[in-house]
């Protein structure tokens, strides 16, 4: 079984990839935790966060070796390759992610984009229309928003919850499998950590090489 040694090279993040790394968390746990889903500040919260991501893919096209999609091409042979040499005790050193980790990378990219576009869909999704400002509307529909008030009323003291379209379905599917991709990712982080020795953590910070 081989063991990780004190010489063993220190992992080398450029600093277009930490910002757009950070920034990409800060906006998640931002409209996770603090901002109300469909609010203006969840709207540019994702705004911000399509716009790091299209930076970190630009980057993986001009920026330097490591950072450049080529340095980590997605590969599920390469990846069933790495399990085993995993469970064979081996190791051997990637100069950007190993190829389980650019899966991750890859899943975690195609996920936030789904996020995005049905993001930005909605927001931009027109209102529906209520007639001319200030003028009152017809005794049908007025009879009919009325009705329709009511019934909303009725559906919520009964705990129906309201349909939701399918914009908002894939959103949300595309939010939870984002969760689940992020704990496997931390999962996968911390286990390299300790069987390669690697900070890998550190070198991700501001300041690290």
């Amino acid at each position: 079984m081989t063991t990780p040694t004190a010489t063993a090279s220190p992992r080398r993040w450029d600093p277009v990839v930490k910002l757009t790394h950070w920034t990409i968390v800060a906006a998640i746990l931002a409209n996770a935790l603090i901002t109300e889903e469909g609010s203006s500040a969840h709207v540019w919260v994702g705004y911000a966060l399509a716009g790091t991501l299209a930076l970190r893919l630009i980057w993986g096209v001009i920026g330097p070796a490591e950072a450049r999609f080529s340095a980590f091409p997605p590969s599920p042979g390469r990846a069933l390759a790495h399990i085993r040499e995993i469970a064979a005790g081996k190791r051997s050193e990637h100069a950007s992610h190993n190829p389980l980790g650019a899966l991750m990378v890859y899943a975690i990219w195609s996920v936030l984009a789904v996020i995005i576009v049905t993001g930005v869909l909605m927001a931009s999704a027109p209102a529906e229309p209520r007639g001319e400002p200030g003028a009152a509307p017809p005794a049908a529909t007025a009879e009919r928003l009325e009705r329709e008030e009511h019934e909303e009323g009725e559906g919520r003291e009964g705990g129906e919850e309201h349909e939701e379209g399918p914009l908002t379905e894939v959103h949300e599917t595309a939010v939870n499998l984002l969760y689940v991709l992020i704990l496997l990712h931390i999962a996968g982080v911390v286990f390299e950590a300790r069987r390669s020795g690697r900070r890998i953590v550190l070198a991700m910070l501001p300041g690290r090489r």
